[in-house]
C-alpha cells in the first residue's frame, strides 16, 4: 500500500487511519515500555506500524488506529495511537490465525482441516468442546487437549496484560507478574500490591505504591506500612548501611509513608515474627536490620572463623624462603612485610592493610612466591575489572574480578535460575590460597558469596586500605574484620622511597594522621587551584583537561577523571557532564545521539556504569566481527566509550575496557 505524500521533514503527520489485519512480523520490541515496530498485513498490503503495544503476538488479528507519517530514514509508517486485538470472524481469517504459529504444533494444513470441519464455530469448539477437535484427521485426543490449553492460556495472558495496563505496569513487569502469580494476580493487585516488591526483581516500593494508590489501598494499610519499613531498610543498604538505629528508621519511614510513628512501631513485632526484620539491642540503641542483611553478616562472621585455623610451619623455614625471594628479585622487605608472609603461612585468614605506597603489592608478591614454592595453587581476585587488571600486571599472575572467579551466571530470559554464582558451598573453588586485593570495596553480600565458595583448609589473604571509602553496597567489611580483633592483621605503615616522591601519597598519609599539608603548589603532582566563581572554575577545568594535563602527564582526556562531591548545582555531576561533553565530544553530523532519562548520549562519549548489572550480556569480537568471547555482567565503576547508537532500535552500544561490547536498550 502506498500513502501518497511528500517528504518535507523527519516526520510529517498526514491523516488519521484505521486498518485491520494480521501481525505478519514483529521487527522490534522494547520489553520495558512495549514500544514495537511490526509489519501488518492488511488487504494484501503490508503496513509498518510503530507504537506502544502492551500485548501482541505474530499472527494476531488487530485493528489499529493512528496517523500515517513519513519518516526521512525509515519511510512510510503508521504511528499507532490505539489498537484492539480481535477474534477473526470469517473462515479464512480464522484459518490464517490458527496456522500463524500462535498455537504451537498447529500449522497451516491442520488449521485448514479444523476450519473446514467447524467453520465459524471453530473458536467455540476450541474453548468449550475441546475433545471434538479429535474428530479432525491428524489430531489425537491429547493434541486436542493441548490446543485447548494453549488457546485458554493465550486468552488469560491477554486479559491479564490488559488488566495490568490499567495500573501503569510496563510490559516487561506485566509478563513477570503473570508468570509469577497466574490467575491470583487479580487478588494480589487489588489487596496487597506491595507483594510485587517482595517477589519480583525490579519492582520496588515506589512502583508498588503507585499501583496500590490506583487500586484504592489505604495509606495506613498494614501491608503498606510493612512494605515501607522494608523499603527504608533496603535504601539504607543501597547507601552502605547494614542496619539503622530504631529512631532513625522510624523517622525515615514516617517521612516516606506519611503516617504516625506509632502506626509504624506497631508493625515491628509482627515483622520480627514474620522473619522480615531483626531487632538487636546494643549498649546505646536498638538496631533494626533487614533479615537478609543480618543473617548475611552473621554467616560471614561464622565462615571466617571456620577458615581461620592455625598451621604449623617453622618461622625459620619461612624466613629462609623470604631471603631467597629478596635476593632473586633484588628487593628488601621491611619487618612488617616479612611478618605478613609469616602470618599468611601460619593462619587460615590474614588481613594486610596499609595506605598508598606502603608496599602492599610487594607484600602480595612475596606471599605468592612463598606459597608457589610450597607447590600450592593460588587464585587472585579483586572487586572491579580495573583492580583485577592492575593486580595481574603487578604480580604476573592472572587476576579476575570476584564475580568472574565465582562464575556468575546471569538469570537471562528462559533461565530457570536468577542471577547466581555457579561457585558456592556445593561447588567450591578448587585451590589452596585465595588473595583478594582492594578489600575495602567488597560489600557484605559479595563477601558472603565468596566465603560460601571457599572450603575450610584454604588460606584467605585479604588486602586493602582500611582508610579508603567503604564499599558502595551494604557493610564496611574490611574495617569490621579488623575491628573485631578475631583475626590476625598486619598493618603496613612505612612509605617506600618511590612512593615518598609522590605528594599525593605523602599528603594522604598526613591527612589520615591529622597533620597539616602544604598548599604552596610547588609539588609535582599535588596542586590546589583556588577560584571563587563557578564559571571560572569550569574554564580552569577545561584548560587542565584539554591542554595542560595531557602535556604534563602524557594523558588523553579519556584517562582523566573529574570528581565532584554533588550531583546537582553549578559544579555538580549533571552540569559538568554536559559541559565536558560539549567540549570533548561536540555534536556533529556523523555522530548519532540518543536522549534518555539519564541525559543525552552521543557516539564517542565516555561513560561509566554506576550500578552492578549482573544479567546484561557482553561479547568481544575481533576486527572481522567474529565473536572471541562472551559473558554476562557489567559492574559499578566500569568505564567505556559509546561506539554506536541505533535510533530505530533505540539501542546504545558501549565498548568497555578489554574490548567488551554491551548493548543497552
Amino acid at each position: 500500500m502506498h500513502f501518497g505524500y511528500n517528504l518535507r521533514g523527519i516526520e510529517e503527520k498526514i491523516v488519521a487511519e484505521i486498518f485491520q489485519g494480521y501481525v505478519e512480523k514483529i521487527v522490534f520490541r522494547n520489553k520495558d515500555n512495549g514500544y514495537t515496530v511490526l509489519g501488518l498485513s492488511a488487504e494484501g498490503d503490508e503496513i509498518t506500524c510503530v507504537g506502544t503495544f502492551s500485548y501482541i503476538n505474530e499472527g494476531d488479528f488487530i485493528e489499529v488506529r493512528g496517523e500515517v507519517i513519513a519518516h526521512a530514514v525509515y519511510g512510510e509508517q503508521l504511528k499507532v495511537e490505539s489498537y484492539v486485538i480481535k477474534e477473526p470472524e470469517d473462515d479464512l481469517s480464522i484459518e490464517r490465525y490458527l496456522g500463524s504459529g500462535a498455537i504451537k504444533g498447529l500449522g497451516p494444513g491442520l488449521a485448514g482441516r479444523i476450519v473446514r470441519k467447524f467453520g465459524k464455530d471453530t473458536f467455540h469448539v476450541i474453548e468449550n468442546e475441546t475433545e471434538r477437535l479429535a474428530e479432525v484427521k491428524g489430531i489425537s485426543m491429547r493434541m486436542a487437549q493441548e490446543i485447548g490449553i494453549q488457546f485458554e492460556e493465550k486468552k488469560e495472558m491477554r486479559n491479564a496484560m490488559i488488566f495490568l495496563q490499567q495500573y501503569g505496569i510496563s510490559l516487561a513487569f506485566s509478563v513477570k507478574i503473570v508468570e509469577t502469580y497466574g490467575q491470583s494476580l487479580y487478588e494480589i493487585i487489588k489487596q496487597n500490591p506491595y507483594k510485587l516488591a517482595e517477589d519480583i526483581s525490579g519492582i520496588g516500593f515506589r512502583l508498588a505504591d503507585d499501583i496500590a494508590t490506583k487500586a484504592g489501598v489505604m495509606t495506613d494499610s498494614d501491608y503498606r506500612v510493612k512494605a515501607g519499613i522494608l523499603h527504608v531498610l533496603t535504601q539504607a543498604g543501597n547507601n552502605g548501611h547494614v542496619f539503622l538505629p530504631k529512631e532513625r528508621m522510624l523517622s525515615m519511614a514516617k517521612e516516606l509513608l506519611g503516617v504516625e510513628e506509632e502506626k509504624i512501631e506497631h508493625q515491628l513485632i509482627d515483622m520480627v515474627m514474620e522473619k522480615k526484620i531483626v531487632i538487636k539491642q546494643d549498649e546505646e540503641q536498638e538496631r533494626i536490620y533487614s533479615s537478609v542483611y543480618y543473617y548475611t553478616e552473621l554467616n560471614v562472621a561464622r565462615m571466617l572463623l571456620d577458615l581461620n585455623i592455625p598451621y604449623t610451619i617453622l618461622r625459620e623455614e619461612i624466613e629462609k624462603r623470604l631471603l631467597s625471594f629478596q635476593k632473586y628479585h633484588n628487593i628488601q622487605l621491611d619487618d612488617m612485610q616479612k611478618t605478613a608472609v609469616i602470618e599468611a603461612a601460619r593462619n587460615g585468614v590474614l588481613v594486610v592493610t596499609g595506605g598508598p605506597g606502603t608496599g602492599k603489592t610487594t607484600t602480595i608478591n612475596a606471599i605468592i612466591r612463598f606459597f608457589e614454592s610450597e607447590g600450592m595453587d593460588i587464585l587472585l581476585a579483586a572487586p572491579t575489572g580495573r583492580a583485577a587488571k592492575r593486580m595481574s600486571e603487578t604480580t604476573g599472575y592472572e587476576a579476575q574480578t570476584i564475580h568472574r572467579l565465582l562464575e556468575i551466571s546471569g538469570g537471562m530470559e528462559g533461565s530457570e535460575k536468577g542471577t547466581h554464582f555457579e561457585r558456592n558451598e556445593t561447588n567450591p573453588l578448587e585451590t589452596d590460597v585465595i588473595i583478594i586485593d582492594e578489600m575495602s570495596m567488597v560489600d557484605i553480600s559479595l563477601m558472603c558469596s565468596l566465603l560460601k565458595a571457599i572450603v575450610v583448609g584454604t588460606r584467605l589473604v585479604l588486602v586493602g586500605d582500611v582508610n579508603q571509602l567503604p564499599s558502595v553496597g551494604p557493610g564496611n567489611v574490611l574495617r569490621d574484620i579488623i575491628d573485631s580483633g578475631a583475626f590476625p592483621v598486619v598493618k603496613l605503615t612505612k612509605i617506600f622511597r618511590q612512593a615518598a616522591e609522590s605528594d599525593i601519597i605523602v599528603n594522604a598519609h598526613k591527612i589520615n594522621a591529622g597533620q597539616p599539608i602544604s598548599m604552596d603548589n610547588k609539588s609535582r603532582d599535588f596542586f590546589l587551584l583556588q577560584r571563587d566563581n563557578a564559571n571560572v572554575i569550569i574554564n580552569v577545568l577545561l584548560q587542565l583537561i584539554t591542554q595542560k594535563l595531557p602535556k604534563y602527564v602524557d594523558a588523553t582526556p579519556y584517562d582523566i577523571q573529574v570528581l565532584t562531591p554533588m550531583r546537582k548545582g553549578e559544579l555538580g555531576v549533571d552540569r559538568l557532564n554536559q559541559i565536558l561533553q560539549q567540549y570533548l565530544n561536540p555534536p556533529s553530523e556523523d555522530k548519532k545521539e540518543r536522549e534518555t532519562t539519564q541525559g543525552l548520549f552521543r557516539e564517542g562519549d565516555k561513560v561509566m556504569q554506576i550500578k552492578n548489572n549482573y544479567q546484561i550480556e557482553w561479547e568481544i569480537k575481533n576486527d572481522r566481527g567474529f565473536q572471541l568471547n562472551s559473558g554476562t555482567g557489567v559492574f559499578n565503576g566500569d568505564c567505556g566509550i559509546v561506539r554506536e547508537i541505533n535510533p530505530f532500535a533505540e539501542t546504545l552500544t558501549v565498548e568497555f575496557e578489554e574490548g567488551k561490547t554491551v548493548q543497552y536498550g
